[in-house]
Formats: C-alpha cells, sequence, structure tokens
C-alpha cells in the first residue's frame, strides 16, 4: 500500500511539467532584436528594427506618410527588354526614404505565366506579372478576361484588388501596379484569404518582402532574410496577431527581395539588405513633393 501511495505521489508531482490537454504551439515567436535606423520629417516618417521571427532575421520597417497617393513611386527596368537591381532602379529617385522590390516577372530563368494569359511565355519576357500593368498612367497591359490580383496605387495610396475585373480596377484612375501569383493576396479586410491547403507555396520557406497597409497613412514591410527564409503562414499569422493590418500583400521574394534606405541626411538611399539580382520594378517612398 504504502509502495503505491508513493507511485501516486510521485506522478503528482510531475503533473505540473506535463503540458496541458489541448495546448498548442504558438503559430509564431517574435523576438525584437534592435532598432536598426529611423527617419523623421513633416511628411514622412520610418523606423526600421530587426528581429527574430520564429527562428529567422527579419527586417521590420514602419512607414509614415502625409499623402501616400504623392509618396509612392514605382521605376521599373525597360518594359520588355531588360532588367535592373534595385540600386540601379532607386538611384532614379535619389530622394527616396525607403525603396523595396516590387513584382514578380517573366525571363527566360522564370518562364512560367498563368495559364489564363494568351500567347506564350517569350512574349511575357522582362516584363511584370499581372493582366494590368499600369506604369505613371499609361495602361502598358490589359489582358481581356483575365482578372487582375495585386495592387495599385491611386489618388489615397495602395488598394488591394483580388479576382478584380480590369475595367473595374481602371475605373478607380490607378497610376501604377503592382502584381505577382494569383495566390499573393495574403490578407483582406483584416482577415487572412491565403490559400493554406491548395497552394505549395504557401508553406515553402523562402525570403519574402511583404507589405501590409495598416491605415490611410501607415503601411509596415516585412522582409525575411536568411537561406531558409519563412512559409507564408507564418508570415501571414505575425502580421494579424502584431498589427491587424487591413490587408497584406506578398511582393517578389527569393534574390529578388531588396530593402534599401535613406538615412536623414544622406543624398541617397543604400541598401540594407538584398542579393543583387535584376528586378522589373521598385516601390520607393518619398517626402511629400512640393506644389
Amino acid at each position: 500500500m504504502k509502495k503505491a501511495l508513493s507511485i501516486l505521489l510521485a506522478l503528482l508531482l510531475l503533473l505540473p511539467a506535463l503540458p496541458a490537454l489541448g495546448d498548442e504551439e504558438p503559430p509564431y515567436v517574435y523576438e525584437k532584436l534592435e532598432d536598426k535606423t529611423s527617419y523623421d520629417s513633416d511628411t514622412l516618417t520610418y523606423s526600421i528594427e530587426t528581429g527574430m521571427l520564429s527562428g529567422t532575421k527579419v527586417y521590420l520597417t514602419r512607414i509614415w506618410m502625409a499623402e501616400p497617393g504623392r509618396q509612392i513611386v514605382k521605376k521599373t527596368a525597360q518594359y520588355h527588354k531588360h532588367l535592373a537591381t534595385a540600386e540601379g532602379l532607386a538611384a532614379k529617385v535619389p530622394s527616396a526614404a525607403i525603396v523595396i522590390n516590387g513584382s514578380g516577372y517573366v525571363s527566360g530563368a522564370y518562364p512560367w505565366i498563368p495559364e489564363n494569359y494568351p500567347g506564350e511565355s517569350k512574349d511575357y519576357h522582362y516584363t511584370p506579372l499581372g493582366s494590368l500593368v499600369v506604369t505613371d498612367g499609361e495602361v502598358i497591359r490589359n489582358l481581356e478576361g483575365v482578372p487582375y490580383y495585386g495592387l495599385t496605387l491611386e489618388a489615397d495610396g495602395l488598394h488591394l484588388y483580388v479576382d478584380a475585373d480590369n475595367e473595374e480596377v481602371l475605373s478607380h484612375s490607378p497610376t501604377q501596379t503592382w502584381s505577382f501569383y494569383v495566390e499573393c493576396p495574403l490578407i483582406r479586410d483584416g482577415e487572412s484569404i491565403l490559400d493554406r491547403e491548395n497552394w505549395p507555396f504557401a508553406l515553402r520557406k523562402a525570403i519574402r518582402t511583404i507589405i501590409a497597409k495598416l491605415d490611410e497613412h501607415s503601411y509596415v514591410i516585412l522582409t525575411v532574410t536568411s537561406v531558409h527564409g519563412l512559409p507564408l503562414t507564418v508570415c501571414t499569422d505575425f502580421l494579424l496577431g502584431e498589427f491587424q493590418p487591413e490587408w497584406a500583400y506578398n511582393l517578389d521574394g527569393g534574390p529578388s527581395s531588396a530593402l534599401l534606405r535613406r538615412k536623414q541626411g544622406k543624398k541617397k538611399p543604400a541598401l540594407i539588405y538584398g542579393a543583387g539580382q535584376k528586378i522589373v520594378d521598385i516601390m520607393a517612398f518619398i517626402e511629400l513633393p512640393e506644389e
């Protein structure tokens, strides 16, 4: 009897160390490392911090702009001719405070195009993905009957479109577009729309550039680094858990990822992260231009 009681007591002592039934691992773990740099003016502020997100180093860039519709700029490589590095494209916007890589693209190395695109892959070489391409207000591509998935720049800032009719998008007078795979919208109306079940890329670890809208003036950019990177499931859960954004969109990633910043008082942006691969376009954030 005493032996049985001793065994029971020993088991009771072990119970606090055992996981409770139903406990699950958190969808992500984030630890801030340091404040990297910041910038402050009357019309634009940014801060960049480094952190470890589920074991992978990331850069977290917060941006506030007075009038985003006038302070976000796109620069592109020569359409259908060649690609350019993010640093080369950023040189066209020396006043940019922050620069990131933009659209996914088609090339000999990355020949994939959606099945509903007319023509062949070579017809799209050195151009961005997306059924609609608008640059500086000029409509360069408009594929009839192919819905648009991606970002636009409009009078009040960036907008996310998912399975949208191109004519409906154009009715809002976008001046710029950025696009990638149709599955790249991650969050819409504050909720995840990531296809976690049927899109293998959602679970694949990769380097990422993700932009999310917080409110009419504020955006956050998640730059995922390292050889292995993170799955989009972790990135989406992190953005929802920490920021509750209106929407989030996965821009081109992998070796195309780039993050540049201009320090206060400096004349041009410099690279913080990136492999120097040539890309098709960038997204730049500038101070409010003078009238």
